[in-house]
C-alpha cells in the first residue's frame, strides 16, 4: 500500500504545476518550437526547391543545346549524301566504259603497289633501328 501512496504522491508531484497557467506556459513553449522547427523545415525545403530549378534549366538548356548540334549534323548529313551519291554516279559511268574501266585498273594497281613498298620501307625501319 505504501507503494501506491508513494506512486499518487510523486504523480501528484508531477501534475502541480498544471493548474490555470501551468499548461498554458509550456505549451507556447511548445507551440513556439514547432513554429520554429516548421520554418527552418520550409526554408530547407524552399532551398531544395529553388537547386531543382537551377538544375532542370541547366538540364534544359543542355538538352536544347544537343538538340541543334543534331540538327546541323543531320543537315550536314543530307548534303553530304548528296555528294557521295553524285560521286557513286559518276564512277558508274566510268566502269561503263571498257577503256575507262581498264584506266581505272591501272591506276588501282598503281595505288595498291604505292602502299605494299611504303609498308615495307617501314617495316625495313623498324627492324634497322630496332
Amino acid at each position: 500500500m505504501s507503494y501506491r501512496r508513494e506512486h499518487r504522491g510523486s504523480r501528484s508531484s508531477l501534475f502541480d504545476g498544471l493548474e490555470e497557467g501551468g499548461l498554458s506556459a509550456s505549451s507556447s513553449y511548445s507551440h513556439e518550437t514547432n513554429d520554429h522547427d516548421n520554418e527552418r523545415a520550409v526554408e530547407s525545403l524552399q532551398d531544395r526547391v529553388l537547386l531543382l530549378k537551377r538544375v532542370t534549366g541547366d538540364i534544359h538548356e543542355e538538352v536544347e543545346s544537343h538538340n541543334r548540334l543534331l540538327d546541323r549534323m543531320g543537315n550536314d548529313m543530307d548534303s553530304s549524301r548528296g555528294v557521295m551519291s553524285g560521286t557513286m554516279d559518276r564512277f558508274k559511268m566510268v566502269f561503263e566504259k571498257k577503256s575507262n574501266r581498264r584506266m581505272c585498273t591501272l591506276v588501282m594497281c598503281f595505288v595498291v603497289s604505292f602502299l605494299i613498298i611504303l609498308y615495307l620501307i617501314r617495316m625495313l625501319r623498324y627492324f634497322t633501328l630496332g
